[in-house]
């Protein structure tokens, strides 16, 4: 039988689902019907207790003739009406407590005093005085059994009932393994309640499994309103990307809340968690495939060598570690001027390193700023790196045009630096990171990451004097899902937080990828560089980021408030394009990309200056940031960076003050 059959039943569950089954009816009876119930059950206990005291009275299971039915006659019509008189019918059974068995023990002795003056004291010819003693002490017995059988049994599966409409109720996409496994560690949340299944299989539709029946998926809308269901639990970790996605998009307009497990390793290990349930995964908004790595690729670029990373504490520059620990290199240089971020990359990756058994590995942070060129240098000369990916930038578009001068400092003059440190050195591969937004920028990062590329380039075709000579290359990629500052994290946070979500522009399109595959896209490129190569990644069509707030709105269980639906849950807001930003990214300034070894890596071929040449540009660039001549240097940078222009106001908040000033 295949494991997804739906015929098993959870141990946990066999039990309580018939018995939640059988006493929901009792409890939807009416307050009347239930009383009447009560006394029909009671009348049962006067005759049963009759007939048991004659069966000990004559010591054998005897059959009640003749006069031996007057005892039964007479307690029906002594007992109801006296249990009636002393409320016994008005608590509710399921609450009964120290006061209602009290009130049983009352009206039974009442009753009882009364039988026995008739059966026993003044006696009936043909029943035995015993009968009179025997039948009211078992008959308080049997009530008050009744009673508190009734207590726990009603009480504790209505607080149950209770309990379980009261949580959120689910639907668990997925009716194989990860499915069950995901339903028993429900069964006893404090949170979710479980109350079925979806499934794709035809086979498996409209069966029941743990109790639970299995719907259709295209049922979900009228499943969602009817069963009150707000959220859906994706238990598919085997799934392909381009299948979860087929999924989302047919669930997203059941305005449902959906959520997903973790991957695979977790559910071999048989450790499914409550707490393992967690947000939509951000690669399932990327609407692709990841790119799969090359394992000899990685094991080329870091395999038992010293690499290092500047900007290791930020998002790419963290990830990126990551991925090289995982590649056992020798020793990991960790670069960065922000003490916190340095702090909390070291103390992760000394996790990671003993988790990979990995003890030997030097983890090393070494706070310094990437435009300190002496420091650099004595870094470089202690560690003698093999490998050095330059991660440090700013690369934030509004701040970076609010803080030109530095976000120009940093991003082309510390790759400068590095990079003629790194010559200095004999570092054998330098990598750049660098992003679409180098393409005809319209800002100062766009254009301040193209001229680093530029610096790179001219620095490659200059010929090596004897000394071992550095491959410098470059990897440029789009928008990076979860890293500082990108949307999905941001638009997570505006729909927590009721709205609105702001888009800058209705029509505003991005390529993105996550941010492990963008830190193995470096390494790779890294291990197939020949020299001022200019690497990017195959990332299929852009998003259009309306599109992205949309899905991620109604994939929290909520609706879009606009035209069409005035009565939405969130409102897309537009609020203008901020300075410097585009409409639409590009990742070649050229028409020309080759292919490469890696089937989703191109490498682009892009115009720069000779070293001399734009050497003496640099010079009229850095005396111009080091007097805040903010025009001139915006002059200089549109002169060397195509597709940039200088015209406009200066955005710079140091250097414009509260005026405003426009370039000619």
């Amino acid at each position: 039988m295949p494991e997804n059959t739906p015929t098993e039943t959870p141990r946990s569950a066999w039990f309580l689902v018939p018995m939640q089954a059988l006493v929901a009816p009792l409890l939807a009876m009416p307050r009347p019907a239930k009383r009447a119930l009560a006394l029909l059950v009671d009348s049962s206990f006067c005759i049963l207790t009759i007939w048991l005291a004659y069966c000990f009275r004559l010591n054998e299971w005897t059959v009640l003739t003749g006069v031996q039915w007057l005892p039964v006659f007479v307690s029906l019509c002594m007992a109801l009406p006296i249990f009636i008189v002393m409320g016994m019918y008005r608590a509710i059974f399921r609450y009964a407590g120290l006061a209602a068995f009290i009130a049983v023990l009352k009206a039974i002795a009442i009753y009882g005093v009364a039988f026995m003056t008739i059966f026993t004291a003044l006696s009936v010819p043909g029943v035995p005085r015993t009968v009179g003693i025997l039948q009211p002490f078992l008959l308080l017995i049997a009530i008050g059994l009744s009673r508190l059988g009734i207590r726990y049994w009603l009480g504790d599966t209505y607080q149950r009932i209770l309990h379980q409409n009261t949580l959120a109720k689910v639907l668990i996409y997925g009716a194989g393994n990860a499915g069950r496994q995901l339903a028993g560690a429900l069964t006893n949340s404090a949170e979710l309640n479980v109350v079925g299944y979806l499934d794709d299989d035809p086979r498996l539709k409209g069966g029941i499994m743990g109790g639970l029946p299995i719907y259709d998926p295209s049922d979900l809308p009228v499943l969602a309103e009817a069963l009150g269901v707000h959220n859906v639990l994706l238990a598919l970790p085997s799934a392909s990307r381009q299948r979860r996605n087929e999924i989302l998009e047919r669930i997203r307009k059941a305005r449902v809340n959906v959520r997903t497990l973790p991957d695979l390793t977790a559910l071999a290990q048989g450790r499914v968690a409550v707490s393992d349930i967690r947000e939509l995964e951000i690669e399932d908004l990327l609407g692709r495939e990841a790119v799969a790595p090359r394992q000899e690729l990685l094991d080329k670029a870091m395999r038992k060598k010293v690499v290092m990373v500047t900007g290791a504490g930020g998002s790419i520059g963290g990830e990126l570690c990551r991925q090289i620990l995982r590649n056992a290199p020798s020793s990991l240089i960790l670069i960065d001027q922000n003490e916190f971020a340095l702090y909390n990359i070291h103390a992760e990756l000394l996790k990671l390193a003993e988790l990979y058994e990995q003890e030997s590995l030097q983890i090393v942070p070494i706070l310094c700023s990437v435009r300190d060129q002496d420091r650099m240098e004595h870094i470089m000369q202690s560690w003698r790196p093999q490998t050095l990916y330059h991660a440090a930038a700013y690369k934030h578009v509004p701040l970076v045009e609010h803080n030109a001068v530095e976000g120009i400092k940093n991003n082309v003059m510390g790759t400068l630096i590095t990079a003629r440190a790194a010559n200095k050195c004999g570092v054998l591969n330098f990598v750049l990171i660098s992003t679409d937004k180098a393409v005809r920028p319209t800002n100062v990062m766009g254009a301040s990451k193209r001229l680093a590329e530029m610096v790179l380039q001219a620095l490659a075709a200059e010929p090596a004097v004897d000394r071992v000579r550095t491959n410098f290359s470059m990897v440029r990629f789009g928008n990076v899902l979860g890293s500082s500052g990108s949307v999905v994290p941001l638009f997570r946070q505006q729909i927590k937080d009721g709205g609105p979500v702001t888009l800058t522009h209705p029509k505003i399109t991005r390529y993105f990828m996550t941010i492990s595959e963008a830190s193995q896209l470096v390494i790779q490129a890294g291990a197939m560089a020949e020299g001022g190569d200019v690497f990017l990644l195959d990332m299929g069509e852009p998003v259009r980021i309306a599109d992205l707030a949309r899905k991620m709105v109604e994939l929290s269980g909520l609706a879009v408030r606009d035209e069409d639906n005035p009565e939405g849950d969130i409102e897309l807001a537009v609020t203008g394009l901020r300075p410097g930003e585009k409409l639409y990214e590009e990742l070649l300034i050229g028409d020309n990309p080759e292919t490469t070894e890696h089937p989703r890596i191109m490498k682009a071929h892009e115009d720069f200056l000779s070293w001399p040449e734009l050497s003496k540009k640099l010079s009229s660039l850095n005396a111009a940031l080091d007097r805040n001549d903010m025009v001139a240097a915006r002059a200089t940078l549109a002169e060397l960076v195509s597709g940039y222009s200088s015209t406009g106001e200066v955005s710079d908040l140091a250097f414009t003050g509260t005026e405003t000033i426009t370039a000619a």
